[in-house]
This record gives structure tokens, C-alpha cells and sequence, in this order.
């Protein structure tokens, strides 16, 4: 079992490694931790390890092609949502959702280059 002190991962199923790893770094603030590309490459932010398996990795053929894609996505927390959504807009990227407001903040759907999502959120402020 994971120990408390190891990084938490999450497997998104891409189908370009390359470009993945791109977005990922590029765009959101991780950092390459291990490049296996084309088949696997993992990335980090803070305590997430994003592992990125493409076609050929052992990941993505243990995960039977019929079964679809869930509602789950990445939470990465952002101190201010508008200039987060300007800056990758300015970057050429569009977003999934339009911004959706509750008691416990805002928040904003994108995709990375697989279609995997990503949710930008803003707590509210106590």
C-alpha cells in the first residue's frame, strides 16, 4: 500500500504521449518525472503524479477498449480563475464547461489532447 509520504498517482489513457506531456507541462505547471515516450511518461505537481499511458503501455492494454470514459477528472486548486482561464485561452485552449459557481467556489472544465479533464478550481472565500 502507498505510504502517506509517496506521491498520489492518477492513470490517464492518452493517445499521443508526446503531446501529453506537453500540455501538462506547458500549461498547468507540472514537472517531466519519467519520459518512456511513445508508450508511458509521468509528470508531477505537488503531491499528484499524472501517469500518462499511451497506446502501447502495459496501462492502457490492461483497460479493455469497450469500457467508456467516466466523469472523473483532475481538481487542480488555482488562486484566481479568470486569469487562469485568460492566460490559456491566450495559450490557444478552449474549455469544456463554461465557469460554475456553488457555495464551495468556482470552477472550470478543459480537456488535455486525449480529451481526459481537467478541473480548474477557486475555493470560496471564508
Amino acid at each position: 500500500m502507498t505510504t502517506p509520504d509517496q506521491l498520489a498517482g492518477v492513470r490517464y489513457l492518452v493517445d499521443d504521449v508526446h503531446a501529453a506531456i506537453d500540455f501538462y507541462t506547458t500549461h498547468l505547471g507540472f514537472t517531466l518525472h519519467t519520459n518512456a515516450a511513445p508508450a508511458f511518461a509521468d509528470v508531477v505537481r505537488g503531491p499528484l503524479r499524472l501517469l500518462l499511458s499511451g497506446p502501447a503501455s502495459s496501462g492502457a492494454r490492461a483497460t479493455p477498449r469497450e469500457t467508456p470514459a467516466g466523469r472523473n477528472r483532475i481538481h487542480l486548486i488555482v488562486n484566481d480563475l479568470d486569469a487562469e482561464i485568460g492566460r490559456l485561452r491566450g495559450a490557444g485552449l478552449s474549455f469544456h464547461s463554461d465557469v460554475v459557481a456553488g457555495p464551495g467556489g468556482r470552477q472550470i472544465l478543459l480537456t488535455d489532447p486525449a480529451g481526459n479533464l481537467i478541473e480548474l478550481f477557486q475555493p470560496a472565500h471564508a
